[in-house]
């Protein structure tokens, strides 16, 4: 049963992903969005949406484990596998601007969770700070330079041109919520169960079931744009990805409930493997 809630969670997971970024897409169009822009910010949000509704189950299921381990798999899984995997597929390269900009800003968000950690605790105030850099992230975003021709033709073959219908965009923004909420509590229950059956500690399942299972939209759009050979697409989703997970997800959640984080030497293995 722990495995059938599992994939049933995955399923709904990619599913509710997937309705929610194309939802967000039309209606970031609608207000006049740039194309890198809603790369790293709405297409980046909607794919990172699992860990979000994974991450706070966790926390308000008492599993701090599974949701701390979600956030740092899930980063290491975006850049080890993801982009490991897209570059077999089709050698990666990309005239963007913007990652001499944000790839930095990944690197400060990653050592930022090494200074919350040694605490044993991220607490709502460290939460609140960490979704107030949110903002600061978008605000600069939103007043970078504008990316090349390149890059925008590389988002319409990707996602098209054609905007959806504003009633249509919101009927797949909602449907997308409901689901990734009830994915987020099967996959979350499914992988607790599994757990303490079989004596796997929360933290390596939160590390390798939840946050692989919560990887999938990202899996899926970049493998289809390293199809297309379309590199900044794929770069800019897993790195606007990572910076989402650690000051909106890790952020959110200890705003709501706060994340215990037992720190011991294998905690500091993971976070050095996120931060490699």
């Amino acid at each position: 049963m722990n495995i059938l809630l599992i994939l049933l969670g995955v399923l709904l997971l990619y599913g509710g992903g997937e309705g929610l970024v194309r939802g967000s897409i039309n209606l970031a169009r609608a207000v006049g969005l740039r194309p890198m822009v809603i790369g790293l910010t709405v297409v980046s949000f909607g794919t990172s949406s699992p860990e979000l509704a994974s991450t706070l189950a966790a926390a308000l299921q008492g599993a701090p484990a599974v949701a701390f381990g979600n956030v740092v798999g899930s980063n290491i899984a975006n850049l080890g596998l993801i982009l490991g995997l897209t570059a077999l597929l089709w050698p990666l390269s990309t005239t963007a601007r913007f990652l001499r900009r944000e790839v930095p800003l990944m690197l400060a968000a990653s050592l930022l969770v090494l200074v919350l950690v040694p605490g044993g605790e991220i607490s709502r105030f460290e939460g609140a700070v960490l979704l107030a850099l949110l903002v600061l992230f978008l605000t600069f975003l939103l007043r970078a330079e504008p990316e090349r021709k390149a890059v925008r033709a590389e988002f319409v073959r990707e996602y098209g041109e054609h905007r959806a219908p504003l009633g249509r965009s919101l009927f797949f923004i909602v449907v997308g919520i409901v689901m990734l909420v009830l994915g987020a509590e099967a996959l979350v229950t499914g992988a607790i169960g599994v757990a303490r059956v079989h004596g796997i500690s929360e933290r390596v399942i939160g590390l390798t079931m939840v946050a692989l299972g919560t990887s999938l939209p990202e899996l899926a759009s970049s493998i289809v744009a390293a199809v297309k050979k379309e590199g900044d697409i794929v770069l800019g989703n897993l790195i606007g990805s990572n910076v989402f997970n650690i000051l909106c997800i890790l952020g959110a959640t200890a705003v709501v409930a706060p994340v215990e984080v037992v720190v011991t030497r294998a905690t500091w293995v993971d976070l050095g493997v996120m931060l490699a």
